[in-house]
């Protein structure tokens, strides 16, 4: 029954990111972590992570902008390989906290950013990655910030959601190597990891037939949602 209430909630939150982008680890972490704990919730939720953007990658592939993707990949994927060393140094209750804490913080985070809709390029994209990426190798996933950051750089629709999830891929598959390098990565994890990224896969195929049909008031206040319930269920979780 665990396991197939991860699925039907892993098809759900595929759904969901191959529409707005992100929000596939908000609606998952909570479920993974009361399943399987704080520091094996992690690298499964990076495993399943790189199976859901790979779906995104296939669903848009041929308006993936690989400059951007390449400038993004050049600090993120190496920040991402410090964020999960300092991971494993964390005991697990301060995991829940931090996981909790930060998508709480990053409603108000996120308005800020939409406000300033700043142009990006090339060069902010990659001074922007090694932060977002040592972020996300510590607290599962910053999509909500990649989100305003790549449409800051102009990315819209299907260019934007494949550039992401290319961007994405990357800097999870570093997060996984370093998992497995310092022995964080039993098969049953890989296991778990695969069964969850299946459904995330199959919800973003199922997401592209209704990508256009969302507002961009409807895509803040579908993220803002998901970030408050998800960072309260891990603070609820936390402190119990």
């Amino acid at each position: 029954m665990g396991y197939l209430l991860v699925l039907a909630v892993g098809l759900a939150a595929g759904t969901l990111s191959g529409v707005i982008g992100t929000g596939s680890s908000m609606l998952l972490m909570p479920v993974l972590v009361m399943m399987f704990g704080p520091q094996q919730a992690v690298p499964i939720m990076a495993i399943a992570a790189i199976m859901g953007n790979i779906g995104k990658v296939l669903a848009w592939w041929r308006e993936i902008d690989w400059c951007a993707c390449g400038a993004y990949c050049a600090t993120a994927v190496p920040g991402a390989a410090l964020g999960v060393r300092t991971l494993l140094a964390l005991p697990p209750h301060a995991v829940e906290i931090a996981l909790g804490v930060f998508f709480v913080a990053m409603v108000p985070a996120r308005r800020w950013l939409t406000r300033r809709s700043i142009g990006l390029k090339l060069w902010h994209l990659a001074a922007i990655g090694a932060p977002i990426g040592f972020l996300t190798g510590i607290v599962v996933s910053t999509g909500p910030i990649t989100v305003p950051v790549f449409m800051g750089y102009g990315l819209v629709k299907g260019a934007f959601l494949a550039t992401e999830a290319a961007g994405s891929v990357g800097v999870y598959v570093a997060k996984v190597m370093t998992f497995g390098r310092f022995g964080a990565l039993p098969v049953h994890v890989v296991l778990d990891g695969l069964i969850v990224g299946s459904a995330l896969m199959a919800g973003a195929f199922c997401a592209r037939r209704i990508v256009v049909r969302m507002s961009p008031g409807t895509f803040r206040l579908v993220v803002d949602g998901l970030m408050l319930s998800s960072g309260l269920s891990l603070l609820w979780a936390a402190g119990r």
